[in-house]
């Protein structure tokens, strides 16, 4: 046998490509996996199986050439070629192999002796393309061990490359690692696959002449490989730099599309589902509860207090209270319940409730979370909602019927009073029907000069005559007639009228005033009832002090009647403002005393000139022992704190009677006149006049 001598360079040449040959089957593993489309996969897998074939062959082939016999020796094209395909073909069912999302046992298996068989495959019909006559001798055993190492080293490839084929940035080192394992099993195959081969004396090489000769092919054979292999790898990194940025912009595109479509669905404020998003959850709550038979309520809330909020302290603090009540209407939320932001400072709230009185707790747990204090700005902030409650399917079946009667029922809440919750009920159809006419009309009443005042007279029992009148609001409408405020003032809170109509009825009765003045009537004052939105409106010390100016009325002949309500529910504002106004010299009326807080605290700190006791205490006296009791005990504070007492809602001769032993001041009510026009004024009060029989003690205009 002729001996074979192997050179030394080469064979490190051999193992060097087949360590770059295994590092690009395990990128191209990976980059075949993550192909985005059917046509990239298809496309990578073919040039991956002719990269990955040329350099197996290459390894193959420069291992030969390493090989150095005593006689000439080259290569048949033929069957060199045919080595060439076996070994693409190989590579390719080697990469559809682990391209897969899964690779079980059998097919590993299966992939093994595959791409093994191919390799074994490849390298024995390279040794026959050298034709040597006598025909290669192999020792089987060490053939059969190097098929057994080509299967085993082509399982281990495809276990690691399915295991690498994540394309993460930690894996370019293990497959650094995992490709110097493949590269040293396929040249262990190829170097015992070529010691199994044993040549006789005298053997002759039966390609030559016209075969490829060895000489000065190696090199060639090594660039060319290298060179597809490298630039397989190359093309491979500019690919996934390339996906790595669109992954970047599809992700950043995403998150824009996902963000958008969050606005799309939220109110931007208080990050709360905004009115499409309630429509089509109110929907998929109608059709649960008429597949499983259920209830659920809608909670309509409008918020109290919050324009007063904005007018003193600005929009932005009131965004920042909204975006506050949403986190906090949010967190009170139960997994299956919605709260919605439809409107200013409206909210809508749809909340499984089996029974009535699931939704009653529901509503006063909501309502107590907007009594809880708000820290804006540095500003501690009180508000409350007053909230109509509508239930699915008494009250109604659809989304829209169901919204329209919780506005109804919020409405009632709102106008009773505030701060309230009301369930609906069917007699505020008619009602809310009847009111949104009204309101219509009420919008263009100011602009059209419908409102007038009417004056009640205030009597000194002293001296029994006038000290001034009460200036009530009335609104002459040309198709209703003469309405009062409890027709319509709830309706002009709500639709945020109050403030300019109140600013209307200032001006107008201090013009009032005046005129009376002019005509010799300089003892008589004028009281203006303020609502709360109005005592809370940052622009009201300055329409008082406006418009006594431009009336030229002495401060003191004007009253400004709050209740006790409304001093005693912000305090320390409350002091303030009405600190101001006594500075300027106008006077200040507690109304309706005995119906509110009563905080005698505080009463002591007000500025106060005046005390009125509400006509519910006058009504039964002297018949009423309790009553009877409740005003003498009032006048005695009164008197004790310097303030001025008036009864108003004196309609009887007994009542009169009465609060003239107790040493009352003033009084007012139907036993001296009702509300009339100015026009008529002067005589109701001659009237009402001879109506006091005995002077008591002076009251102070």
């Amino acid at each position: 046998m002729y001996s074979v001598s192997y050179a030394m360079p080469l064979v490190l040449a051999s193992l060097l490509v087949a360590v770059l040959a295994a590092y690009t089957a395990l990128d191209l593993a990976a980059r075949i996996s993550s192909a985005r489309s059917v046509q990239a996969r298809a496309w990578w897998l073919g040039g991956g199986a002719l990269c990955m074939g040329v350099g197996i062959w290459s390894m193959h082939f420069v291992g030969m050439l390493a090989a150095s016999l005593p006689v000439p020796v080259a290569y048949a094209p033929g069957l060199t070629l045919l080595s060439l395909l076996i070994a693409v073909a190989a590579s390719g069912f080697a990469l559809y192999m682990v391209s897969s999302a899964e690779l079980p046992a059998w097919r590993l298996g299966v992939g093994a002796l595959g791409m093994g068989g191919g390799v074994a495959a490849m390298h024995y019909t390279g040794m026959a393309a050298m034709r040597m006559a006598p025909f290669i001798q192999y020792d089987p055993w060490l053939v059969l061990l190097s098929i057994v190492i080509a299967i085993g080293a082509s399982g281990a490839a495809l276990w690691m490359a399915f295991k690498l084929r994540l394309r993460e940035s930690r894996s370019v080192w293990l497959r650094i690692g995992a490709a110097c394992v493949m590269g040293a099993a396929i040249c262990g195959m190829h170097y015992t696959g070529m010691a199994a081969a044993g040549f006789p004396q005298g053997s002759l090489c039966g390609a030559l002449p016209g075969g490829w000769s060895g000489q000065g092919l190696a090199p060639l054979v090594i660039v060319a490989a290298v060179a597809v292999l490298t630039a397989a790898i190359v093309l491979s990194m500019l690919d996934m730099r390339f996906d790595s940025h669109t992954d970047s912009l599809l992700s950043s595109l995403s998150r824009a599309h996902g963000e958008i479509a969050f606005l799309a669905l939220h109110d931007s404020l208080t990050k709360l589902p905004n009115r499409l998003l309630l429509d089509r959850r109110l929907e998929v709550a109608i059709r649960h509860a008429r597949r499983t038979d259920q209830c659920f309520a809608v909670l309509f809330l409008d918020l109290d207090g919050f324009k007063a909020v904005n007018d003193a302290f600005g929009h932005q603090t009131g965004d920042r209270l909204l975006g506050l009540i949403g986190h906090r209407l949010g967190d009170a939320m139960r997994p299956r319940d919605t709260a919605a932001r439809v409107g200013g400072d409206e909210f809508i709230v749809v909340a499984a409730a089996r029974r009535r009185d699931e939704a009653a707790a529901l509503a006063a747990r909501l309502g107590a979370l907007m009594r809880e204090v708000f820290e804006v700005d540095g500003h501690l902030l009180r508000i409350s909602a007053s909230i109509g409650i509508a239930m699915y399917p008494d009250d109604a079946s659809t989304a829209s019927d169901l919204m329209s009667r919780a506005d109804a029922a919020m409405y009632r809440a709102k106008s009773g009073g505030r701060d309230a919750q009301t369930f609906f009920d069917p007699s505020m159809l008619v009602n809310a029907q009847e009111d949104l006419q009204l309101l219509a009309e009420l919008r263009e009443a100011l602009e059209r000069r419908e409102f007038v005042l009417h004056y009640q007279p205030k009597f000194d029992l002293r001296r029994g005559v006038a000290v001034g009148a009460e200036a009530l609001l009335r609104w002459n409408s040309p198709t209703r007639g003469l309405l009062t405020p409890e027709r319509f003032l709830a309706l002009a809170e709500h639709a945020g009228l109050i403030v300019p109509i109140g600013e209307w009825v200032l001006d107008e009765a201090c013009r009032q005033a005046a005129a009376w003045h002019a005509t010799g009537h300089d003892e008589w004052s004028v009281a203006v009832n303020l609502s709360a939105l109005q005592f809370d409106h940052p622009g009201l010390v300055d329409a008082v002090g406006d418009a006594l100016r431009r009336h030229e009325l002495p401060p003191s002949s004007l009253v400004l009647e709050i209740t006790e309500s409304t001093a005693m529910r912000n305090v320390e504002s409350s002091m303030a403002i009405l600190e101001r106004i006594d500075a300027m010299g106008v006077g200040i009326s507690i109304d309706d005393f005995g119906t509110g807080y009563s905080s005698l605290l505080y009463l002591k700190r007000l500025p106060a000139r005046e005390l009125k006791i509400d006509r519910g205490f006058i009504r039964d006296i002297p018949g009423d022992a309790d009553d009877t009791a409740i005003v003498s005990a009032i006048v005695a504070l009164a008197q004790r704190l310097q303030l001025r007492v008036v009864a108003e809602g004196v309609e009887t001769p007994a009542q009169h009677e009465h609060l003239v032993r107790l040493q009352c001041d003033c009084v007012q009510g139907f036993l001296f006149g009702a509300a009339t026009a100015a026009a008529d004024f002067a005589r109701v009060v001659e009237q009402a006049r001879q109506r006091l029989a005995r002077p008591v003690h002076p009251c102070a205009a």
